[in-house]
């Protein structure tokens, strides 16, 4: 049970809020539709957005760019979830200094190598490429408002839900 498994809890628990469908370079997984699960673009199409302005964060993550793009907190919703890395992080609190920033931190290290090789979306490669990323992003986790540990879904997930219904009510 990643972060993703997390945040999907706390949109079923908290009705009205909208997860930000986040843009990426990478080539979709089985089952994953664009413009539900992510924005599939092009380098190039993602540079030019780059360039043009169109996102409030976006960063390289294991080889492949990821952003939010601006439109997608347009939306009108109870309140707008972004899914995003440390670097992302890092340019919301510069961009939106008013977000809170919750850092979902895995139980240790080695749980975290263990769900991703269980998973079994990605190759030997691209786990390794995770890998190193999420040390040096454990390494920031005290850049950020909050810390939850995602170590039991159901006590992570009322910490969540409780935290986030204080910041957007109904």
């Amino acid at each position: 049970m990643g972060k993703g498994t997390l945040i999907k809890e706390l949109l079923k628990r908290l009705p009205g809020l909208q997860l930000a469908v986040s843009a990426t370079t990478r080539e979709p997984r089985d089952g994953e539709v664009n413009g539900r699960d992510y924005h599939f673009l092009s380098r190039e199409d993602f540079d030019r957005r780059v360039a043009a302005g169109e996102f409030v964060e976006h960063a390289e993550y294991a080889g492949n760019r990821y952003g939010t793009l601006r439109t997608e907190l347009a939306r009108p919703a109870r309140g707008i979830v972004l899914e995003i890395d440390v670097q992302g992080a890092r340019q919301v609190r510069e961009t939106l200094p008013e977000a809170t920033r919750i850092f979902i931190e895995p139980p240790s290290f080695e749980d975290l190598a263990r769900r991703l090789r269980q998973r079994g979306a990605d190759s030997p490669e691209q786990i390794e490429r995770r890998l190193r990323a999420a040390r040096e992003e454990l390494a920031a986790r005290d850049e950020f408002d909050r810390r939850i540990v995602n170590d039991d879904l159901e006590r992570a997930s009322r910490e969540l839900t409780a935290l986030v219904a204080t910041m957007c009510p109904p």
